[in-house]
């Protein structure tokens, strides 16, 4: 299923909608949508061009790319999802000095929503590049836009606009497509087999059998199971190619780490490469709230770090490619390579593994089953949105596990969370404990394991045993959320470095080869503190053994890599 559309940027008239231009404007409670003051306007006229319009103009359309940053000077505009099918709804109206879009003009992903005038007047049409530019050079209108476009994009999710997925809750494959959404906070709605007749009824429409589910509809075109990476290309991220084969540079992992490490690299002038095999952001971008970290007192989202985080590197010149698994590296010539894939591979003289640390599965019967379904090892807005209503039971006392009792409290009937140690204290921060604590609907039990799951398609219930006593409960739940130990994501690196009895990466002088000193290393050659046992090598971040596991740490590794590498680059 496909439409033709015009060029991005392009003016199309249609005729007018059936609501008229009394329409109210929607009102700006949040930030969402501030408005230019009559100073920033003129401003901005000399990078782009006024144009007039007429009720039923369409500036730009769903699944259009690169188009062009739009200021209403005169009459109203509206952001249209599904327009001219019968599902077509108004998401929000801008009247003057309101701009049009959102994190799509900064990311180069599709437009979720089609842009029409309801309203006589006059636009300013500015370029996306000039756009880029401004948001780089303009620190005043640059953060009012940018929080803008993230307040925006949070407003797309909520909604469920954007893409949409219909496939069973018990198939692995829609979960993995519904997953790749929401690492990469793609807004996207999804329609379940099993409980929503409209899922029927559209498949009927596009003479689609539920074997060949999960589909998904991007702005009118229908991908039938789509791989990650087709439906990345479907939205405009960045992938793998020939453009991408060499560079100064190479970070794999774009959690805090690796990001700080883009962002410092590419400043300095370095060609940066990024790549991730999931989405940006790591770990950390699954959080829905980090509260401790320096200079936001009232917290952020991990999904906003991770965005601000990837728009920063890139203003710089990073390039990203995601989804670009690393499945190999090797050293030739003093070079390294890194494989993607089957048929990719980067070179670089440097490379910064910040590839992070999965949590560990728990080791009870059936977890493999449940795994594809009902279990999940983050806790973000698209797995709030799942359980609603529903009983869950959270794995874990550390900080992570807290911050998803937080979360989750606000949207599932009631949150149990079960934690093996004797106190909150041993691994949760004392904020933290003090907020689980208070909540109402979060039970807490403490000295206790998992041992059973029951249920037959999907989870419904628990065993839980108190390590003491040895007494059994079983807990009704709908979700299992995950949050124990850390296994490091290095399988891929072979025997490249030296890594410590679990897997994590040793540096500096704890880092050894079989023959004290690297192969290839000069005469003379000594390592630095976040440097593998190659040179050039550096591992930061929650891949490192005895790293802090905390982001504001891994960030800090990230920038200091980068330091020691341009040391290395000239020894002094």
């Amino acid at each position: 299923m496909s439409e033709q559309r015009p060029e991005p940027g392009a003016r199309e008239h249609e005729p007018a909608l059936e609501f008229s231009e009394d329409l109210p404007e929607t009102p700006d409670l949040h930030g969402a949508y501030p408005r230019l003051d009559d100073a920033q306007i003129p401003a901005l006229s000399a990078l782009g061009q006024r144009r007039a319009t007429q009720p039923g103009d369409i500036l730009f359309r769903e699944g259009d790319r690169n188009c062009d940053f739009f200021v209403v000077v005169a009459g109203k505009v509206a952001a249209v999802e599904g327009h001219g099918t019968p599902e077509e709804h108004v998401i929000s109206v801008h009247g003057h000095g309101r701009f049009l879009g959102e994190l799509n003009l900064l990311t180069g992903e599709v437009s979720f929503s089609t842009a029409v005038v309801v309203g006589a007047g006059e636009v300013l049409a500015v370029p996306a590049d000039r756009l880029k530019e401004l948001v780089a050079r303009d620190p005043a209108i640059g953060d009012l836009i940018l929080r803008a476009y993230l307040l925006r994009r949070s407003i797309l999710i909520g909604l469920g606009a954007g893409l949409r997925i219909i496939g069973s809750r018990y198939s692995p494959d829609t979960r993995r497509v519904r997953d790749f959404a929401a690492r990469n906070r793609l807004p996207a709605r999804w329609l379940d087999l099993e409980t929503d007749r409209a899922a029927e009824e559209l498949l009927a429409q596009l003479g689609v059998s539920p074997q060949d589910t999960p589909i998904v509809i991007v702005a009118g075109r229908l991908l039938r199971n789509p791989s990650n990476a087709e439906l990345a290309a479907a939205i405009g991220l960045p992938a793998p190619s020939a453009s991408l084969a060499s560079c100064d540079l190479l970070v794999v992992g774009s959690g805090p780490a690796g990001m700080s490490a883009a962002v410092y690299g590419a400043s300095e002038g370095l060609r940066v490469i990024v790549l991730d095999g999931t989405a940006t952001g790591g770990q950390a971008g699954t959080t829905s709230r980090i509260e401790n970290y320096l200079g936001f007192p009232s917290g952020i989202s991990g999904a906003e770090l991770a965005d601000r985080a990837m728009l920063q590197a890139r203003k710089f010149g990073a390039q990203f490619a995601v989804p670009a698994e690393a499945t190999s590296i090797a050293r030739v010539d003093g070079q390294y390579t890194v494989r993607v894939g089957d048929e990719t591979s980067v070179t670089a003289p440097m490379v910064v593994i910040a590839t992070g640390a999965r949590y560990r599965r728990l080791e009870v019967p059936r977890m493999e089953y449940f795994e594809k379904v009902s279990v999940y090892y983050a806790a973000s807005q698209a797995e709030a949105q799942l359980c609603r209503g529903d009983p869950v039971v959270i794995v874990g006392g550390g900080n992570s596990a807290g911050q998803a009792a937080v979360f989750l409290a606000r949207h599932a009937a009631r949150v149990t969370l079960v934690v093996r140690e004797q106190d909150l204290g041993e691994y949760m921060s004392r904020y933290l404990i003090d907020q689980v604590l208070r909540i109402p609907n979060v039970r807490v039990m403490l000295n206790t394991e998992v041992r059973e799951l029951f249920g037959d398609e999907a989870l419904e219930a628990i065993a839980v045993e108190d390590r003491r006593t040895g007494e059994r409960q079983v807990l009704a739940a709908r979700a299992l959320f995950v949050f124990i130990g850390m296994a490091p994501c290095t399988s891929w690196l072979g025997d490249m470095v030296d890594v410590d009895d679990y897997g994590f990466i040793r540096t500096g002088n704890d880092a050894f080869s079989d023959a004290g000193v690297p192969a290839g290393a000069e005469n003379g050659w000594q390592r630095s503190m976040l440097e593998t046992s190659q040179p050039g090598i550096f591992a930061v971040g929650d891949v490192r053994a005895g790293s802090a596991k905390r982001v504001a740490a891994a960030v800090g590794e990230g920038a200091m890599a980068i330091r020691l590498a341009f040391e290395r680059m000239r020894p002094t």
